[in-house]
């Protein structure tokens, strides 16, 4: 279950992305999670992904 809270979202999916998981998708995969309905979350306070950097600036 992934964190409601856009700002604690951002926190534990970037850390999860640079100690865990090699990309966005595999994460996803793992976690079984909804990547847009996460994207969303995240979009809302000026965060979107970035595939080169592996995390969400």
């Amino acid at each position: 279950m992934l964190p409601n809270d856009p700002v604690i979202l951002l926190s534990y999916v970037n850390t999860k992305l640079r100690d865990q998981y090699p990309s966005l998708d595999a994460l996803c995969d793992d976690l079984e999670a909804d990547r847009e309905q996460r994207d969303e979350k995240l979009r809302a306070i000026n965060y979107e992904y970035s595939p080169v950097r592996n995390q969400f600036i």
